[in-house]
């Protein structure tokens, strides 16, 4: 309620101040970057369509109130200001894109299906580096010199803005400025992100974007990682994130030849009500207008590619390493086993220190900080029974055990080793 009263307020503001005077124009957003950094070279300029195409589809298609349009224009000076930040960083110290990125851990499957949870659990061990939340945001200090940094704490209040507006969110997804970040964060700075597809309602950008590919997408990516390496001033063993990878495995092993890939398994069931239910919660603030039935049609459809991409992949064994392949079920049974067997796996040791670590954090956070919804599929024009026959074929390939709540059309509880007393959004 609080929401839509705020999204409400803003747009009948927006209106008696006539703030809504079309679209803005990419020369328009790149001007104000430029004031706001002074600084003017891009380097590489590859993404100035990919910035057009996102702004047609958000102008045209996305119905976007006075929230919307104020939120997706700081989003886009803040994407553009970071590039311009990133190029005048490599003028000073080219050594940046030396850095070697190697073996890099990328964890993949359907969204609301652990992969996030299992990101926390890897991110416990020093070894690795991750993206964290706030180095997505704002990759570099905010001033040069001896200043503080502040990047952390400005981060964590935006996020307490964005909780107001989306009251749902934090249950749903729990996040803080020192979080691991999703990829898809990285990849929205040059505009070719599915982050964009799932926070609007933009279809023709979505048909875009699976058309032109991902490949550029992901030497952004590796660059942008050089950036955060040097800055750590060490080597690691880089752990990312992203539902939406599966999208683009075959990018991934053109940029990152050595790749390793973690593919995450979750009855489809059980992660389809939570992802249409997200769906609708970060749309909600930024649009005037929400068909809950489309959101969960768009959903039931993507994945269900996404699974025929995972099979593909697990057939043709095109990465430099085998697949390793982690069950919601046992993940969430034994988390410190299913990360022992996966170092295992790449031929490395789980140390005593890390796995009391792990063992520490699922403690401290049970349901992985998740915590119960009252939706249903129904409310997103999905059919427990028609979802199950077309996932058949992603269960059968994997061996994916369906869970009980899932067969009733209910929100998924936790094994024990996480379980709590009320029914809980189920563990990313």
């Amino acid at each position: 309620m609080l929401q839509r009263s705020i999204s409400q307020f803003a747009d009948g503001l927006g209106s008696a101040f006539m703030l809504s005077r079309g679209r803005s124009s990419a020369d328009q957003l790149i001007g104000v970057a430029r004031r706001r950094t002074a600084l003017d070279e891009f380097g590489e300029t590859a993404f100035l369509g990919s910035l057009q195409n996102f702004l047609d589809a958000c102008f045209e298609e996305a119905n976007l109130g006075l929230v919307g349009r104020l939120a997706t224009r700081w989003d886009i000076v803040r994407f553009l200001s970071n590039l311009l930040r990133l190029r005048d960083e490599e003028l000073r110290a080219p050594e940046i894109l030396d850095q070697p990125i190697t073996n890099p851990v990328f964890i993949s499957g359907l969204p609301r299906s652990g992969t996030t949870f299992l990101h926390s659990l890897l991110a416990e061990d020093p070894a690795n580096l991750v993206p964290r939340v706030w180095q997505t945001i704002h990759p570099y200090p905010l001033k040069r010199g001896p200043h503080r940094d502040s990047r952390a704490k400005r981060v964590a209040r935006q996020l307490r803005l964005f909780a107001l507006l989306a009251p749902n969110f934090r249950r749903m997804h729990p996040i803080d400025a020192a979080s691991p970040q999703e990829c898809s964060e990285i990849t929205a700075h040059v505009f070719a992100s599915l982050r964009f597809d799932t926070t609007y309602r933009v279809p023709s950008y979505r048909r875009w974007l699976d058309e032109t590919g991902h490949v550029e997408a992901y030497r952004f990516h590796r660059r942008f990682l050089q950036h955060l390496q040097h800055q750590a001033a060490g080597d690691g063993r880089w752990v990312l994130k992203c539902p939406d990878h599966v999208f683009a495995l075959a990018a991934i092993r053109t940029v990152y030849p050595d790749a390793r890939l973690v593919l995450v398994h979750r009855d489809p069931l059980a992660v389809l009500l939570s992802v249409a239910r997200l769906t609708e919660t970060l749309r909600r603030p930024f649009t005037r207008s929400i068909d809950k039935v489309e959101i969960g049609r768009q959903d039931s459809d993507r994945w269900l590619t996404a699974t025929e991409l995972m099979i593909a992949a697990a057939q043709e064994h095109h990465f430099a390493e085998p697949i390793f392949h982690v069950h919601y079920l046992d993940l969430i049974q034994d988390p410190v086993g299913t990360v022992a067997a996966l170092y295992r796996h790449f031929g490395e040791t789980l140390q005593p220190a890390v796995a009391a670590r792990i063992g520490r954090l699922v403690e401290a956070k049970p349901n992985g900080g998740y915590r119960a919804h009252g939706s249903r599929l129904e409310d997103y024009g999905l059919d427990a029974a028609l979802e199950r026959e077309r996932y058949t074929r992603y269960m059968a390939h994997f061996g994916i055990r369906p869970e009980p709540e899932a067969r009733a059309a209910q929100p998924a509880k936790s094994a024990p080793v996480l379980a709590s007393r009320r029914s809980a959004e189920p563990v990313e």
